[in-house]
């Protein structure tokens, strides 16, 4: 009778013990500059998030009042896309930050994590921050226009201040850009050591 086989056991890699504990199960590390600025955002995130409870109130009371009362209001109608902008626009950093955006799930994830950071550092450089970059330099001219002429809106008993929710775009851009550094230096910790990424005990 043969002796049973004992099951061959892998040994892991220097690399792979580096960043067992380095590495979360579902990304990048973090380091002291990107774990700050995603504190950041996800502060921002989570306050911007309570923007839907008064967009909820306000799409019930504009509906009780148009098919209850007969009575359709402009304003409760341009609050209710200026509260969805904001709740959007703000929330890209934060889903950016906490990875919930959309991706080609089919290809990234048969990816190993390496060439996951390679492609995601190349997309940053190449295409998200030359974006943001161009957004914001043309929305800083188009909020100021509106803000100097005291833009309102053109319809009947519309609201006016019409700059403020527009520099909600610039606003929003810049804190996307603020998530986009801070992915672009857990990238670099991964791949390069460097800025020094921070250990799960945070040293």
């Amino acid at each position: 009778m043969n002796p049973p086989v004992e099951p061959s056991v892998t040994t892991p890699s220097a690399e792979e013990i580096h960043f067992a504990h380095i590495v979360p199960a579902h990304g990048l590390p973090t380091n002291a500059i990107s774990a700050r600025l995603d504190g950041f955002i996800r502060t921002i995130g989570e306050i911007a998030s309570w923007v839907w409870f008064p967009l909820m109130f306000v799409i019930i009371i504009n509906v009780v009042m148009r098919y209850a009362l007969g009575q359709g209001r402009i304003e409760l109608e341009e609050i209710q896309w200026h509260l969805y902008s904001i709740g959007f626009i703000v929330g890209l950093s934060y889903c950016y930050q906490s990875d919930s955006h959309v991706r080609i799930d089919i290809l990234h994830d048969r990816l190993s994590l390496k060439a996951q950071a390679w492609i995601e550092l190349f997309g940053i450089l190449f295409f998200l921050l030359p974006f943001i970059t161009l957004v914001i330099i043309y929305t800083v001219p188009f909020v100021y226009d509106a803000y100097k002429i005291n833009e309102i809106s053109q319809a009947p008993g519309g609201l006016p201040y019409r700059w403020l929710i527009k520099s909600v775009l610039l606003i929003g851009f810049c804190l996307l850009s603020i998530a986009t550094i801070s992915r672009f230096l857990r990238c670099s910790s991964f791949l390069f050591r460097f800025p020094k990424p921070l250990s799960s005990t945070g040293r």
